[in-house]
């Protein structure tokens, strides 16, 4: 594998963007974007480059990554790539800008849609279609077309790429298979079926209170799940407009705080995150994101707990949000290391990697190839959990894509809390989130 890096790397030429930042993009497009087309000189990685990539994966998550970043540099000759952990996905972005002010940013980054939406405005980000498209080391269309449509038109903006898909995840319904086989209770599919079940799972069992369903506490976070499961819209990214404060919001707000009220339903509260809670025994249903397989699983071993999942209850609709970051590159990096990083990408989402990393994380394979090969098939056969987000991607959809979606998001849930402390009604819940969603909007 070595020699085949070192060798395509000796006759390896890249496109030198004219000025290497947004602004070169403007003659590149998906579809028409060549090497020959850009007026490009070349340029050959023919000595060191050492390029950091800052990410916030922890745990057995930052344990696959380096090991795949391991693998990839020990396949290069003159390439290295330097993982950097910034903690949370908070801390990340809050350095990202801190180090965009500073003029001291990475070369790579892990990024959400709404991030780069905000680093695209302020001339950060790099476009990549050149690279995407490029006749040597680009990718061909049927590669382009591997990569999940969900996840691929995630990061195009105005027809071109701004990064790759890298973690994605999606809600998925962890279960307690012998809770319900004993209450006699099948796997819900709809939200009447979703109520009904926790109303019956709900109750002591072998000495201990159990609690039908288990929501995250981010759940005011995530409410988007819920409004589109209703039918609604949250927000509409093309008009800018909060949607939430709609028929399909107050049914959705309604169904989730009166299973609450009702004590059918419970957040992770003090434990942090739903899967200490469901791996204990305490909660029979617990709706969290697929990327918590790993946290599931251990736990639920140890403990005795036997346990499955299945795809999201429907309400008027199937819906389910897909979650994670993409990888971008900085356009203050040079071009010896936009290509380093782009090669980095390449490998991080092969096939053969995707597979891996989903296989140990329990986040998505980004490519239908990983999808349909032997190895990721006969995984998920053993190990059905895993299998469960693939089969949402017909319902799946991606948060708004505008700068500060997540500041929204936040002073919403914000007041969304209020309604599920009953503090608000859910119409003043309403109100107040629409209020708050067009503040932080600048309306």
């Amino acid at each position: 594998m070595k020699k085949l890096f070192m060798s395509v790397f000796t006759l390896l030429f890249v496109l030198i963007l004219a000025a290497c930042g947004n602004s070169e993009a403007s003659t590149n497009t998906e579809n028409e974007s060549s090497d020959s087309e850009n007026g490009s000189e070349e340029v050959v990685i023919d000595s060191p480059v050492e390029i950091e990539f800052w990410h916030a994966m922890s745990g057995d998550h930052e344990k696959v990554l380096t090991e795949i970043t391991d693998d990839f540099n020990g396949s290069q000759e003159n390439i290295t790539v330097k993982l950097v952990n910034q903690g949370s996905y908070d801390d990340l972005s809050k350095k990202n800008m801190a180090a965009a002010k500073a003029n001291t940013l990475p070369v790579m980054t892990q990024a959400y849609e709404d991030w780069i939406t905000e680093y695209l405005q302020n001339d950060l980000v790099a476009d990549i279609t050149p690279y995407v498209n490029h006749s040597e080391y680009g990718m061909s269309e049927e590669e382009l077309n591997d990569i999940v449509d969900v996840f691929r038109e995630a990061n195009i903006w105005d027809g071109k790429y701004y990064g790759l898909p890298f973690n994605k995840s999606t809600r998925i319904m962890f279960y307690n298979v012998d809770y319900l086989e004993d209450a006699g209770v099948e796997v819900p599919k709809t939200w009447e079926e979703l109520r009904a079940a926790s109303e019956k799972l709900t109750g002591e069992k072998d000495g201990k209170q159990v609690v039908g369903l288990g929501l995250e506490n981010s759940v005011t976070l995530e409410f988007n799940q819920w409004v589109h499961q209703a039918g609604g819209e949250y927000f509409n990214e093309a008009s800018g407009e909060f949607m939430m404060n709609s028929p399909e919001g107050k049914t959705a707000l309604e169904f989730v705080n009166r299973m609450i009220q009702d004590g059918i339903a419970r957040t992770a509260g003090e434990d942090g995150y739903m899967s200490g809670p469901f791996t204990r025994g305490d909660v029979a249903l617990y709706i969290g994101s697929s990327a918590g397989i790993p946290y599931v699983a251990g736990p639920a071993e140890e403990n005795g707990i036997n346990w499955s999942a299945a795809v999201l209850p429907a309400g008027e609709e199937a819906a389910t949000p897909f979650a994670g970051t993409n990888v971008s590159i900085f356009a203050s990096a040079s071009d010896e290391e936009k290509l380093a990083a782009w090669e980095y990408m390449k490998f991080l989402i092969n096939t053969e990697n995707t597979t891996k990393w989903a296989m140990a994380s329990g986040y998505l394979p980004v490519r239908y190839s990983a999808l349909e090969s032997e190895e990721w098939k006969a995984y998920t056969a053993e190990n059905p959990a895993y299998g469960v987000g693939e089969q949402q991607f017909d319902a799946g959809f991606y948060d708004p894509r505008i700068v500060g979606a997540y500041g929204l998001k936040n002073a919403v849930a914000k007041e969304l809390d209020r309604v599920l402390l009953g503090e608000l009604t859910v119409e003043e819940g309403l109100e107040a989130a629409e209020a708050m969603a067009n503040k932080e909007l600048g309306k």
